[in-house]
């Protein structure tokens, strides 16, 4: 178990970097930060537990941990 979380939080680390590099000023509409923070908040979640699934699965069955 201590494995998954190291695993979320390098994970977490890796997505928030990448996610600094995407310009989404342009997508949402004028006036709606709070919209677009959460909708940018609840992307990075998306994405940090997808991956990390993802990887703990592959590793899990491979037989690595």
């Amino acid at each position: 178990m201590i494995g998954k979380v190291f695993l979320y939080i390098l994970v977490a680390i890796f997505v928030i970097w990448s996610m600094d590099s995407i310009n989404i000023n342009q997508i949402f509409k004028k006036n709606r930060v709070v919209q677009a923070r959460i909708f940018y908040f609840f992307l990075g979640l998306s994405l940090i537990y997808l991956v990390t699934n993802f990887f703990w699965d592959l590793f899990t069955s491979m037989k690595f941990i």
